[in-house]
C-alpha cells in the first residue's frame, strides 16, 4: 500500500489536465443518436445528452432554439415521428482538450403536412460535445440547407 500511494499522487496532476470528450468513433455513434433522437423525438434522450446552455442556430439564423424550445417542439408531437428519416455522412472530427467538433453532412426526409409525402434536404452542420461534470453533452449546433443537387 505505501508503494501505490506515491503512485496515486503522482497521476492526480494528469487527471487535472483533462482528456477528450469521447474516444472519436463512441462520439461519431452517439451524435448518429442524436439524429435519431431528433427523428423519432426521443424527448428522454436529448434531455440527457443536450448542455443545460445548448443552442441550435438553423439555416441563415432564420431559427434559434434552445434546450427547452427543442425539447418543448418535440414533446408537441406526441410520439409521432417529425421525419421519415434523418442520416448523417462525411464526418469529420475536430478535438481540443475536452472540447470535439463534429463537422458533416445531413440528409433530412421530413415529411409534408399530408403526412404521405416528404421532401428531402441536405445541410451541412458543426456540433459542438463538451465535457460537463464528467459527461460529454451537445453545447451548439449550427446547420446550413444545401443547394440541390443537379
Amino acid at each position: 500500500m505505501k508503494r501505490l500511494l506515491p503512485l496515486l499522487a503522482s497521476l492526480l496532476p494528469c487527471a487535472a489536465l483533462g482528456v477528450p470528450c469521447q474516444p472519436t468513433a463512441a462520439l461519431v455513434d452517439h451524435d448518429r443518436r442524436y439524429e435519431e433522437a431528433l427523428r423519432s423525438g426521443d424527448v428522454a434522450f436529448l434531455r440527457a445528452a443536450l448542455a443545460d446552455d445548448y443552442v441550435w442556430v438553423h439555416s441563415l439564423g432564420s431559427q434559434v432554439e434552445s434546450r427547452a424550445v427543442l425539447l418543448e417542439r418535440l414533446q408537441g408531437l406526441k410520439g409521432q415521428a417529425a421525419f421519415k428519416s434523418r442520416t448523417t455522412s462525411d464526418v469529420h472530427v475536430h478535438a481540443q482538450g475536452e472540447t470535439v467538433v463534429l463537422r458533416g453532412l445531413s440528409i433530412v426526409e421530413q415529411w409534408n403536412a399530408d403526412g404521405a409525402t416528404f421532401r428531402t434536404n441536405r445541410y451541412q452542420f458543426m456540433r459542438t460535445y463538451v465535457n460537463v461534470d464528467g459527461q460529454c453533452k451537445l453545447l451548439a449546433v449550427q446547420t446550413m440547407n444545401l443547394a440541390a443537387k443537379p
